[in-house]
């Protein structure tokens, strides 16, 4: 359940005009009161005799009780209060329970004998009610309505358990701002998919990720198409900035403009300076030019290396450091979502979208330590776009499977520390980038598959003994699952470039948890590859060859072994 204060207005009359009325996309349906202040309210939408100005006399009525110059100016309190999507729907008199419990929860009208305001709530539509109230209690004093939002929403989620809804994770008001409803209506007007508040964002975002300073800032928002505005003090120093969409204007044509705090909280121009404070990052894709051929894949392993350092300081670093790794992981989703694949680009964005909520909380962010994520997505904008074939393609899957621990360790962090929808949002993103690593990682692990299962027995066996010696405890389960051959194959590779299995497996499984893992093979795939330095691509790299006279394990005890 979702309550939502708007900023006080002064016309009574005009917002109970708009409750009652067909709203701007004929959206509303029978409007009609649920309950009031005395239960006793004129009620427009049912009683035909009744009028919305007898209504809105009776609200402003203590208003009016008080000599001109003592009057609010700004005297009209209002909420929706909204059940979250795949909620029941309630009935009027469940509607009239929650109204009364909100208003007396935010001191509107707090019972128990207490001054409170007249209010009605309003309801047009099977998941939602307004409430209208004046802000003069009927003995002439204002009501205690400080920090009503907050106070809303913790009684929001006490009726939630009482009506069975869904629970919605608490705030700590470091979300982003909500678009409003006639910015939503706006979108569905004009056929986007997300409001421009939300567009935006997404776009400031990318403009940020990986970005040195002010100046390339401002030129990556101006290569994404925005309009923008500088605020400029007298002395010329920059203190902020405002963005706009070409195509979103207001009534008189003009370009509707956002300025970053209005985004997010960490879209402010002081907040991104913060990012700026570890030293400059470099353009080292490894190649003359950014983007040159194999550019893609060099970063993408960059970027496998540094969110598997970054896993360790989430998990045992000191909270500030944590905060700014965790912030910095969002730049590199939002690096490597602008830079994929057309088969995988949707789900990363999505992740990345998900993720933005994560990537902020109370716990100030120590940046600088965080360089090397930051420099990741730097080097996944300058490295360009990646094919989703071959090593950009194998290598975008290595680097969202070591992301994916990431933001699984960002989620557990998060959950620590009570940040419900920091946690939340982490996991939903951890979602979205499983099923992106599905579609990054099925041909390069076919590849690898069919090279495991033509393996000769000793060798095949010498790795399975490997896997013994390593994870005792995991050994069975590695060997019965389907992502075995993979496995095997990158061990050979790994021992034929000379390495011993033995050593570099333990070490791949026993630095991060693999609870979480749907395949522990798959994961040790792209961990062992990462640190042998072999191709993500095992197309790219030579076969291991079979020994003279010997055959692969027949099919039975394949099965055998894979089903045990």
């Amino acid at each position: 359940m979702i309550p939502s204060i708007n900023p006080p207005g002064d016309r009574t009359i005009g917002l109970l005009a708009y409750l009652y009325g067909p709203g701007k996309r004929e959206e509303h349906v029978d409007p009609h009161l649920v309950a009031s202040f005395d239960g006793m309210a004129p009620d427009p939408g049912r009683d035909p005799s009744a009028t919305l100005k007898a209504l809105q006399q009776l609200l402003d009525q203590p208003v009016q009780a008080l000599p001109e110059h003592a009057r609010p100016a700004k005297h009209v309190w209002h909420t929706s209060v909204r059940t979250a999507p795949g909620d029941r729907m309630l009935s009027d008199e469940e509607w009239a329970e929650v109204a009364r419990r909100i208003v007396a929860a935010t001191g509107i009208d707090p019972g128990e004998g207490q001054p409170g305001c007249r209010w009605a709530a309003v309801r047009h539509a099977d998941d939602h009610i307004h409430i209208v109230a004046t802000l003069v209690c009927e003995d002439g004093t204002r009501p205690d309505d400080f920090r009503s939002g907050k106070r809303a929403q913790a009684e929001a989620r006490l009726i939630e358990k009482d009506l069975g809804l869904h629970q919605v994770a608490p705030g700590d008001g470091t979300a982003a701002q909500r678009p409003t409803s006639a910015e939503r209506h706006k979108a569905e007007r004009q056929g986007r998919e997300r409001t421009a508040r939300e567009e935006l964002r997404e776009a400031v975002r990318r403009a940020v990720a990986g970005a040195q300073g002010e100046e390339e800032f401002f030129s990556r928002l101006a290569d994404a198409g925005l309009l923008v505005k500088k605020r400029v003090a007298p002395s010329g120093d920059l203190l902020g900035y405002k963005v706009a969409l070409p195509d979103d204007r207001n009534k008189d044509g003009e370009p509707v403009f956002y300025p970053g705090a209005h985004l997010a909280p960490d879209l402010s121009l002081p907040r991104i300076r913060e990012r700026w404070t570890g030293g400059d990052l470099q353009d080292r894709t490894g190649l003359e030019a950014p983007g040159a051929a194999g550019a893609p894949a060099a970063a993408r392993r960059r970027t496998a290396a540094a969110a598997w350092q970054a896993v360790l300081v989430v998990e045992h670093g000191e909270d500030g450091l944590a905060a700014a790794y965790i912030a910095a992981a969002g730049e590199v989703l939002d690096a490597l979502a602008k830079t994929s694949a057309a088969h995988t680009r949707q789900e990363l964005r999505e992740a990345a979208w998900a993720f933005e909520r994560a990537s902020r909380s109370h716990v100030r962010a120590v940046r600088g330590h965080d360089r090397a994520l930051r420099q990741a997505a730097r080097d996944l904008v300058h490295g360009g776009s990646a094919l989703g074939r071959g090593e950009e393609g194998a290598t975008t899957a290595m680097a969202i499977d070591m992301l994916f621990s990431l933001i699984t360790a960002a989620a557990h962090w998060h959950a620590r520390k009570g940040h419900a929808q920091q946690a939340e949002a982490a996991q939903r993103a951890a979602e979205h980038l499983r099923t992106a690593y599905r579609a990054a990682a099925e041909y390069p692990l076919a590849v690898l598959h069919q090279r495991g299962r033509r393996l000769a027995r000793p060798v095949l066996r010498r790795q399975a003994e490997a896997v013994h010696a390593a994870i005792p405890e995991l050994a069975e389960q590695v060997l019965a699952e389907p992502g075995w051959p993979a496995l095997a194959a990158t061990l050979a590779e790994a021992e034929a470039a000379g390495h011993d299995p033995v050593p570099l497996l333990s070490e791949a499984a026993g630095h991060r948890e693999l609870g979480t893992a749907e395949s522990i093979s798959d994961v040790l795939v792209w961990r062992l590859r990462r640190a042998a330095d072999l191709p993500a691509d095992a197309a790219s790299a030579p076969a291991v060859q079979r020994m003279p006279g010997t055959a692969s394990a027949p099919p039975r005890d394949r099965d055998r072994r894979r089903h045990r």
